[in-house]
């Protein structure tokens, strides 16, 4: 059985991510200092294959207590998203930069295989040609710190090879996410305006006609997978954009599918012409090299969230515990 340490193991992509592993006869241990508690993840103490460390990327003792044994790494852990990062940009950077740089150098000194990591597409920032996709080879723009941390943890690992490390890397570059999680958010934009939709607010929508590219939760923990059961010369130094191509929505699209299902809905546009993010992006290699599929769409998201909100599963939506800041 194959072990795996998934550092921000308790979070919103994380916590789907473990079950998938463990549904999948992977040992999983997981580092979390738990920012946002451990309610994730607190039945998984029950599973025999499951091994939870409470602490932090950056302590170097902890990363060390728990490296013997591993094979693989997905690391998840990092301050997540341009608000959360805007507000606290040294912890961003300690964390996302320092703290990552870390977690390989210590798994390269203990001979894990495999090191996988949650980057993001918003590293691509603003399309030149708004006509067009861009790809893994597309130049890089990133326009918020949260996304500066990610390219340069990115250039980080790419190099290591010129350094004869023997982890091997592999970046993943995650759409933007939405649909249900152990550790639900509500600070996402398909699950923010389903949910305010669903409670019969009126929705302002500033700069609707900007693209992002979105992928379900489980979709993106299932490309972790799939890049752990590739063999390793298809995913060694490779980055690879995490989505679909037809997943591509702006704004208003993504309330005219909501509008599907709430005719009713109120809505009030801003126009907004400068939004520093604006990008559509091309999964074509993902699909090419891991034969990877999504099994969720936006719709599909929409629906689950509305489920959630108006059949009473969460008591109170607007709660701080569904957001990252």
């Amino acid at each position: 059985m194959k072990k795996v340490l998934v550092t921000g193991g308790a979070g919103y992509i994380g916590s789907v991510l473990v079950r998938i592993l463990l549904d999948n006869h992977y040992h999983v241990t997981v580092l979390d200092k738990l920012s946002f508690g451990g309610e994730s993840i607190v039945e998984l103490l029950n599973h025999p294959n499951f091994v939870f460390v409470k602490g932090d990327v950056r302590d170097e003792t902890i990363l060390h207590k728990v490296m013997p044994g591993i094979d693989y790494i997905a690391h998840l852990a990092a301050i997540v998203g341009d608000p959360a990062c805007a507000k606290e940009p040294e912890l961003t950077k300690s964390i996302n930069l320092d703290g990552a740089k870390l977690v390989y150098n210590i798994a390269n000194k203990h001979n894990v295989k495999r090191f996988i990591f949650a980057s993001t597409c918003s590293n691509y920032g603003k399309m030149d040609n708004s006509a067009g996709f861009v790809t893994e080879t597309s130049p890089l723009a990133p326009v918020s710190l949260y996304a500066e941390t990610k390219v340069e943890f990115e250039q980080f690992l790419l190099s290591q090879k010129a350094n004869g490390a023997t982890c091997i890397p592999t970046c993943l570059r995650f759409s933007t996410v939405y649909g249900l999680s152990p550790r639900l958010r509500f600070d996402l934009t398909v699950n923010e305006f389903t949910k305010e939709l669903a409670l019969g607010r009126e929705l302002v929508i500033f700069g609707e006609q900007f693209w992002r590219p979105y992928c379900h939760v489980v979709d993106l923990s299932r490309s972790v997978l799939e890049v752990l059961n590739a063999t390793s010369d298809k995913v060694a130094y490779e980055v690879f954009n995490v989505g679909d191509t037809s997943e591509n929505y702006q704004k208003k699209m993504i309330v005219d599918e909501i509008q599907r299902l709430l005719p009713d809905a109120e809505i009030s546009y801003v126009e907004r012409n400068e939004d520093p993010r604006d990008y559509r992006v091309n999964f074509d290699k993902i699909a090419r090299v891991l034969n990877f599929k999504i099994t969720k769409t936006v719709p599909d998201g929409i629906a689950q969230v509305l489920q959630v909100v108006r059949d009473g599963f969460i008591k109170d939506p607007d709660s701080k515990v569904y957001s990252n800041i």
